[in-house]
């Protein structure tokens, strides 16, 4: 892109000298002779946002991704004007920007350059839309790495690749595809062990260029709108994540049924054959919290009703289901069948509702119920009407859920497979041409779902799921990859996909476990349910078309693995559920990469396939077929192997032997991590006590257990429980010490503890300072023990 269109009359264009700047508290306008201006703010201390015009004067300032609830702030701020630059100077960084050409070059305060522009800021005309396509090149250095930019099918570091961002209908995508369904124009750049991020916050269609054009070069450029980007300085990528999250939004807590394991095909219909595929699941004992129903529950595939050939009395079937611990989610889709007798579509009409072309009609466009319009869920006054529609689903009927599909938006049998870009959008009163709309058109149908089901809902959380999607969806709902394929190379790019999300801002996210497309072999099936249980949001789907793949599908040995696993995450769910608690509040991602998580040793930079769940469990999955084990690398510190307890020390690649019902897992030394009981779906058990397996360490670790009501808004008032439990272990001696905040009370009154690679025989237990004898602890003579869940302070002391 550095290079011109053909039809360019005039080639780049740049800003030319700076004439004059002015102040106002933190941000700061320059004016170049040439009639661009570059406004620096200055939001945070490593929090820099650049934004440029070429007209003399700045258009509205809208995003449909910035969190406006966030609150910033700085430490220290201040511009110092030299002969040839200038320079804003933060508690942080330093950022120049040079008088003559208005590059700006980016410090931190030792003096070491972060981000240098190459070209900087350019733009050529459009002569063909108007405005103008923006540009922007940066110098890389050698040794560089680049992650993020959310939904990607491509190795994890990005270095080398050039990757486009426009929200597709991408069926049976491949390694390397570009573009795919979601949006996420954020990267975060990591060189000599220090970790920046650059957000692009233009709707457009972006491209991203790390050095595959030209060596040394990374660049991004839009087909229009705005050059406006933010700049988000580490050191840590753990900072430059949490800051780029909280910037764009966080979500609600989930409820926690939300979190278990779900079903779903294309399309479970009649209601004897959803009760079958239930009732399968209770008499095999694997748990299951969800059921979806896809477009065939629908009466000719019109939103918000029902077959009732299919479904005589969709309320009985789902109290039903409820009954036995399914939740029902159902998928509403932004084409509305175009038939004056249905009366979504008939109030759309009355209200003028629906997308327009530039020059008047409705924006018509074939989907699965036919010719159909199209919400303009830009417009407020739309997304409210919308949200309103969720009444009878929700309130009436009992659906849980809602899932929003072909929301890119997808239309069949055009080029391109979506609406033409002269149609129209409110834009929250910025009107503006589906070039603009169209990479947030989904996110917003997402808003308006969301808006919907939490009203009527309340007091309980809402849950949605989208497949398209721009930064700042996560504050509105999941999301899934898209129609995969049931393949050993799609399991590689689920694994990275979800990854790359989770550093992205949008932790709840999942694939269509076993693959949408084609028919997985069950072994592919087995290893897939053994990563997916390790992702937050966990789902089979398939197309169906190609027969089917419950876990029953497949033999005896595949269900027991599947059980064995799904079982494995129910147990985990007060683990899961705490990393969540830590994603709403720090804005910490749920999945860590390598990288992320020790990005000074350079063997992680390049690592694609290990990944840590949460913050203490370290997951390494199987990705090729007739495996009886796999290479690996384990980060920093020492592991316990889960399988064998055998204990590790990181820093090293080496050999792991699996067997078919096992992946590589491995324990941080230190950890203590909460388990409940197994349970066929959540809330089926009153817990008398729950398990905390802990990790023996030579020295200090930090864990913790978040727990509350697992529904409804009473966490927001203070009625949660967040226990912290600092391990401290000597040679002869653990010491667990227990800190507990708010106001919620659980149920169980013990706890469980279970010992791992204790290096002492016990010989005494102190509670609260108080010895407790081994009978009353109800210890087991070797490595597990009971004592009341409000301890404050456990010694257990060998002989």
């Amino acid at each position: 892109m550095i290079t011109n269109t053909e039809l360019e009359n005039k080639g780049d264009l740049y800003p030319s000298k700076i004439v004059s700047f002015t102040q106002e508290v933190n941000s700061f306008d320059f004016h170049s002779d040439n009639s661009v201006i570059l406004r620096v703010s200055v939001l945070r201390d490593s929090l820099l946002r650049f934004r440029y015009t070429t007209k003399g004067y700045f258009s509205n300032d809208f995003s449909y991704a910035i969190d406006k609830g966030q609150s910033h702030g700085y430490n220290s701020l201040e511009l110092i004007e030299s002969e040839d630059h200038y320079e804003i100077k933060t508690s942080k960084v330093s950022c120049i920007i040079q008088k003559e050409t208005m590059k700006i070059t980016l410090f931190d305060l030792d003096g070491n350059c972060i981000l240098k522009d190459e070209q900087g800021f350019h733009w050529e005309e459009n002569y063909h839309f108007g405005g103008n396509i923006v540009k922007m090149s940066k110098f890389s250095e050698d040794g560089e790495s680049f992650y993020g930019l959310g939904d990607k099918a491509s190795h994890f570091n990005l270095k080398g690749k050039r990757v486009e961002n426009w929200a597709t209908d991408q069926y049976a995508f491949h390694k390397d595809q570009e573009p795919l369904y979601k949006v996420v124009p954020f990267y975060i750049g990591l060189q000599n062990n220090k970790a920046y991020g650059v957000f692009f916050d233009n709707t457009f269609k972006t491209f991203f260029d790390f050095c595959a054009e030209r060596r040394n070069i990374a660049s991004f450029w839009a087909d229009g709108g705005e050059m406006n980007y933010y700049f988000i300085y580490g050191p840590q990528m753990e900072d430059v994540v949490t800051t780029y999250t909280h910037l764009t939004g966080k979500p609600e807590l989930p409820p926690l049924w939300a979190l278990g394991y779900h079903q779903c095909k294309w399309s479970y219909y009649p209601e004897s054959k959803v009760k079958e595929v239930t009732s399968k699941f209770r008499e095999l004992q694997i748990p299951c919290d969800a059921i979806y129903l896809d477009i065939d529950y629908m009466d000719g595939f019109r939103c918000f009703t029902w077959n009732n050939d299919y479904f005589p009395d969709p309320k009985k079937m789902v109290a039903e289901l409820a009954e036995d611990g399914f939740k029902t989610v159902v998928i509403i889709d932004p084409g509305i069948k175009i038939d004056k007798e249905y009366s979504v579509y008939a109030e759309g009409i009355a209200n003028d509702y629906f997308c327009k072309r530039a020059d008047g009609p409705y924006m018509k466009g074939k989907v699965w119920p036919g010719e159909c319009n199209f919400p303009d869920y830009t417009n407020p006054e739309v997304r409210e009407w919308w949200a309103g529609l969720f009444k009878e689903l929700i309130s009436d009927i009992g659906v849980k859920g809602v899932w929003n599909d072909m929301n890119e938006p997808a239309v069949m049998d055009v080029p391109g497979k979506t609406f033409p870009m002269d149609v129209r959008h409110n834009y929250d009163g910025n009107p503006c041409s589906h070039r603009k709309a169209h990479n947030i058109y989904g996110t917003q149908m997402a808003r308006a779902t969301y808006e919907g089901v939490k009203r009527f809902s309340y007091p309980k959380r809402p849950f949605i799921i989208t497949r398209s999607a721009y930064s700042g969806a996560q504050r509105y709902t999941s999301s899934w990859t898209g129609d995969n394929v049931a393949s050993w190379e799609h399991l590689w790019i689920a694994n990275i996909q979800m990854q790359r999300m989770s550093i992205s801002g949008m932790g709840f996210t999942g694939s269509d476990i076993g693959g949408f497309a084609e028919q997985p072999s069950g072994e592919l099936y087995a290893r897939w349910i053994q990563l997916g249980v390790f992702h937050p949001f966990c789902r089979t789907h398939s197309s169906g078309h190609h027969g089917n793949q419950e876990p029953w599908s497949f033999d005896e040995e595949v269900i027991n693995i599947t059980r064995k696993f799904v079982e494995l995450r129910y147990q985990l769910l007060p683990y899961l559920y705490t990393m969540f608690w830590e994603y709403i509040n720090d804005g910490a991602p749920l999945l860590k990469p390598l990288v992320y998580f020790d990005q000074e040793d350079p063997q992680t930079h390049y690592r694609t396939d290990e990944f840590i769940f949460g913050n203490q469990i370290l997951v390494c999955p199987i990705l090729e077929p007739n495996a009886i084990g796999r290479r690996m690398y384990l980060p920093k510190g020492n592991w316990y192997n889960y399988w064998t307890e055998e204990v590790v020390a990181g820093k090293k690649e080496f050999w792991v032997g699996t067997d078919y019902d096992q992946i590589p897992i491995f324990i941080k030394e230190g950890a203590i991590i909460p388990k409940y009981p197994v349970q066929q779906y959540v809330g089926e058990l009153e817990f008398e006590e729950i398990t905390l397996d802990v990790y023996f360490k030579l020295g200090k670790e930090k864990s913790m257990l978040y727990e509350d009501a697992q529904d409804g808004y009473d966490y927001s008032k203070g009625r949660f429980s967040l226990s912290t439990f600092n391990l401290r272990g000597k040679e002869n001696e653990l010491i667990i010490q227990q800190h507990i905040e708010g106001k919620f009370e659980t149920n169980y009154k013990k706890f469980k503890i279970v010992l791992h690679g204790l290096p002492f025989e016990i010989a005494k237990i102190q509670f609260d300072n108080d010895e407790t004898s081994l009978e009353s602890a109800q210890f087991d003579g070797k490595n597990t023990l009971f004592i009341h869940k409000d301890f404050t302070e456990l010694h257990i002391v060998g002989k």
